[in-house]
């Protein structure tokens, strides 16, 4: 056992001044955001390799990871391949039988392994039953158990940090602050709900004695992560309650509904009902209208907009991209000014002019609902009455710039559109002190879009069915995952889009127009090759994700998903969701290779449904919440232990506790240790909610 040292002053002391951890060191883990003793602990792993139970080498599984205690054999060799590439060979034996052990550039094993002593091997065995081998297993002397003997953490790492640098680094930062670690949790809460102490529970959740104590590790920190999260929405829906503003008046809505070429969904009225009571209420309207393509969220918001003119109040609806801004205009304007509203359409590229004019307007109330990109909350745009502000796609937008665009009024109404189905237990988590709707229901009259899960093998056949359909007027979209672990992604993502385009160009399609987009390229570049394919300039457009929100291409009716198993279920919905807006029948094929039962088992879920809410709850299942957006900008803390598909009931015991304990201390001044460490959990994530 190691001597504990001395604790620390307090957990916000930098790493650096942990025994271990020099300059160079603390300069890789700051790569990782770890800058403190806090920040350290706090690194929690992904997952956990079982490394406890031993093996004999002739019992070794071809395919499958195991431990093996051997005794080396031979003096390790070592083998020069190439410049780069040196090989340490080294034989092990044991009662049973011998295993050749192969390690790739890490010549100082050579002198670390020593003839007639026994180590330990962790890894892939491999080869056949006469002659078992071992590909760069971890090693280390028999009775050690650093990474071997034991339940081993597997963390997310960064160059030059390796599993066992940082497991190395959180030992010594655990024995820095062991007597230091404050119990945020009130002690009648933790017995209440049968939790462990903060220090077993840290102690476990890195080095876990037993899956037992990892499991109780685990429940401890979930708990206290849904617990801290509730009471600081609670906190912010309070403050949000305490501002009041003029209440709406009724408005006669039947000349807006008069006016529509379709009668709105019962989902829709529901919805558009929700969000009048909002603004009719005194308080400011927070609201998330979440719902699948195509079902009518824009309707919503026109809605909401035509009652806040009738109410003398201006609006703004901001869009993430120019032609998403200009799609909404276009749909918009000549419903609301043929009921008297009048708009403007607002972009970076709008002309001077032109901007300076519609500025003028807005300042003066002339005009009443402007739609637009991030150039409606710059710095010199003054509205006379900005009553309502409507966001699209609220996931692509920083924090920032929904505030921004807030602040332009006196506290006025939000109303947040999102296309991302969620399942509501994890809507609470990622939309906070947001109201939620949901629009449950398609328009009457919509064409599923018919979906194929398919192998690789089926390329030439996929490339005919596109040449046909190509031929009968219609656009297709192939997109390719991002490329995986990589320091570069972008630019791999790039060279993978336009490598696979130049192919199809050259070798599959020459006598059609391919076009491509990805990541790397500048907002107006992608914008531009986004408007040729609507345009119907280009037959086929080859791109990773970035067309997953965006352009309304009703002529595309072909949605290819290149190893479709890469991305989430949610992902590959709003994907097929780029099709089937037109008239014609619209088809979304799916290829993998990947013969895992699970994930077959996923793609499997999109060939049978097209309700997004199924495919979200099914995704959350199989997946945990971390894959639904990738990096997302909501703003809200991020959950670092809970898994919301598996933690619903602790969810609601941790909101209970904590809607208990805010009842009987609100402003928790009986528990300060408590109300700190949900101030800092809320301030990292910096002014969150508008």
């Amino acid at each position: 056992m190691q001597e504990r040292r001395r604790p620390m002053a307090d957990l916000s002391t930098h790493v650096q001044s942990i025994k271990g951890i020099g300059p160079q060191r603390a300069k890789s883990l700051q790569k990782l955001g770890i800058e403190t003793l806090r920040d350290l602990i706090s690194w929690l792993p992904r997952r956990y390799e079982d490394r406890t139970e031993f093996h004999r080498i002739a019992d070794l599984v071809p395919g499958e990871s195991a431990c093996v205690a051997a005794m080396v054999a031979s003096t390790p060799t070592v083998a020069h391949i190439r410049k780069g590439m040196d090989l340490v060979k080294v034989r092990a034996v044991d009662e049973s039988g011998t295993l050749d052990v192969t390690f790739f550039n890490q010549t100082w094993l050579k002198s670390n392994l020593h003839q007639g002593e026994t180590y330990v091997f962790y890894g892939r065995a491999e080869g056949n039953l006469l002659r078992r081998q071992m590909a760069s297993p971890v090693v280390e002397p028999l009775g050690r158990r650093e990474v071997t003997g034991r339940i081993v953490p597997i963390y997310p790492l960064t160059a030059g940090v390796s599993q066992l640098v940082l497991s190395r680094s959180i030992r010594q930062g655990l024995d820095a602050c062991a007597d230091i670690l404050p119990d945020v949790l009130p002690d009648e809460v933790r017995r209440a709900h049968h939790l462990c102490r903060i220090n077993f529970a840290y102690e476990n959740i890195h080095f876990p004695e037993s899956t037992e104590a990892l499991a109780l590790a685990r429940r401890r920190l979930a708990f206290e992560e849904l617990f801290l999260f509730t009471i600081g929405l609670q906190r912010l829906r309070r403050r949000r309650e305490v501002v009041h503003v003029p209440p709406c008046a009724a408005v006669d809505m039947a000349p807006f509904y008069g006016a529509l070429p379709f009668t709105l969904t019962d989902a829709q009225r529901r919805c558009v009902e929700e969000a009048l009571a909002d603004m009719t209420s005194g308080v400011p309207m927070n609201r998330l209208v979440q719902g699948d393509v195509g079902s009518g969220k824009t309707m919503v918001a026109a809605a909401c907009v035509y009652f806040a003119v009738k109410n003398g109040r201006q609006a703004a609806l901001m869009a993430p991209t120019e032609i998403l801004a200009r799609q909404h205009y276009e749909g918009l304007a000549p419903l609301m000014e043929h009921l008297g509203i009048r708009c403007a359409l607002l972009t970076g590229s709008t002309p001077a002019k032109t901007k300076k004019s519609i500025a003028e307007q807005l300042a003066t109330g002339e005009i009443d609902f402007a739609i637009g990109t991030h150039a409606l909350i710059t710095g010199g745009l003054d509205y006379a009455d900005l009553g309502l502000v409507v966001t699209d796609e609220q996931h692509r937008f920083g924090v920032g710039q929904r505030a921004a665009l807030a602040e332009k009024g006196e506290h006025p109404h939000t109303l947040v559109m999102s296309a991302t189905p969620i399942p509501r237990t994890l809507a609470l988590i990622l939309y906070g002190d947001l109201d939620v709707s949901v629009i449950d229901q398609l328009p009457p009259g919509r064409r599923p879009v018919e979906t194929y899960a398919v192998p690789g093998s089926y390329h030439q056949r996929i490339y005919a069915f596109l040449r046909k359909l190509i031929g009968q007027g219609r656009q297709a979209y192939i997109v390719c995952p991002m490329v995986e672990q990589s320091d570069d992604t972008a630019s791999d993502d790039r060279k993978a889009v336009t490598e696979y385009a130049k192919k199809l160009q050259e070798e599959v399609f020459p006598e059609l127009k391919v076009a491509y987009v990805h990541g790397k390229m500048k907002p107006k570049e992608k914008e531009a090759v986004m408007a040729a394919f609507a345009a119907g300039e280009s037959h086929i457009l080859v791109s990773t994700t970035v067309i997953e929100v965006g352009v309304d291409v009703p002529n595309a009716a072909v949605m290819v998903v290149e190893n479709a198993e890469r991305f989430g279920l949610s992902q590959l919905h709003q994907l097929r969701g780029r099709v089937g807006r037109g008239q014609w029948q619209s088809y979304c094929i799916l290829i993998s290779d990947n013969r895992n039962e699970e994930t077959r088992e996923r793609l499997k879920v999109m060939t049978k449904t097209a309700d997004g809410f199924k495919i979200a709850e099914e995704d959350l299942r199989l997946r945990g919440p971390g894959d639904f957006f990738g990096v997302r900008q909501h703003g809200l803390p991020g959950l670092k232990i809970a898994d919301l598909g598996c933690d619903t009931k602790l969810l609601q015991e941790a909101q209970q506790a904590a809607l208990e304990l805010l009842a009987s201390d609100p402003e928790l001044s009986a528990h300060p240790a408590t109300a700190e460490r949900v101030r800092r959990l809320f301030d990292q994530a910096a002014d969150t909610m508008n």
